[in-house]
């Protein structure tokens, strides 16, 4: 019988993030030599990688981080996902993000193709990533990568269970005003999940529709003609305040808008970019 305890099955679990029957056939294989049991569990990943490719990664974790520029300040966001919760939360599953958010940091990548083609250590980013799955046993996929350049960057990390990564992440390019309420404002974000800043940025099409749903429904409704432009407004504003930051509510305090927030600080937010893993 291998020789090896309780504690290098926990061990090389953390490490690779396989299943514990895994674990055990390796560490029997290698006789308990946990390196020769780590190279065992990822040449077998390798030979799964192919047969994994339809699998659904809806677990992992944002990782972000905010740098300092002539410019001002660069934040980059990233999402990488993984199969199961068990291995977004392993050692080897996070410090795979930290790297991959190094390397798209390096190469200035705002998008996932260019960031996978990054050259990380004589690879490439998307060689790391295979590899990393391989010996992890399970799909890993970079899925979303982002950038927000402003005068001031705040960014915020919310995780949703204690024992997992953070699954929220939230980037709010301000000027400097704006960044003293920065972060009352990256935290209704997470929490409210706006799609736009201003109503500006809704697109027309998307307007109109709403505002022929509201007619419509106003008119089934069998509501007053001479009331009708005034109703339709209406639900139009409620269709704002939910999708339009500027529009919403603080979360922090539902008494004023965030606009209002903002010009009581003199302050204004240029963007923002919001990531929920799987979402």
């Amino acid at each position: 019988m291998a020789n090896y305890t309780a504690a290098d099955i926990k061990a090389l679990r953390e490490r690779t993030g396989a299943g514990m029957l895994d674990v055990k056939k390796a560490l029997d294989e290698a006789d308990g030599n946990a390196e020769k049991a780590l190279e065992i569990i990822r040449i077998k990943g390798l030979k799964g990688v192919s047969k994994r490719e339809g699998n659904t990664t809806s677990e992992g974790l944002v990782a972000l981080v905010v740098n300092s520029t002539d410019a001002g300040e660069v934040g980059t966001m990233i999402e990488i996902n993984s199969e199961t919760d068990f291995v977004a939360k392993s050692d080897s599953f996070v410090a795979l993000a930290a790297r991959v958010l190094d390397a798209v940091v390096a190469s200035g990548a705002t998008e996932v193709d260019a960031a996978l083609a990054a050259q990380v250590d004589g690879q490439t980013l998307a060689e790391l990533v295979s590899t990393t799955a391989a010996t992890l046993g399970e799909k890993i996929v970079l899925r979303r990568v982002a950038s927000v350049t402003a005068p001031k960057v705040t960014s915020y990390l919310h995780r949703t269970s204690k024992d997992l990564p953070p699954s929220i992440g939230v980037l709010v390019g301000s000027d400097e005003a704006g960044s003293v309420v920065g972060k009352d404002i990256a935290q209704h974000i997470a929490a409210m999940s706006p799609t736009f800043l201003s109503r500006e940025d809704v697109p027309a099409e998307t307007v109109a529709s709403e505002r022929r749903i509201a007619e419509e429904t106003s008119r089934n409704e069998g509501k007053p003609e001479a009331a009708m432009p005034k109703i339709i407004e209406g639900r139009l504003g409620g269709f704002f305040k939910d999708v339009v930051l500027l529009d919403q509510p603080l979360a922090k305090d539902p008494k004023k808008t965030v606009t209002q927030v903002l010009a009581e600080a003199k302050g204004s937010v240029t963007e923002f970019v919001r990531f929920r893993v799987g979402s």
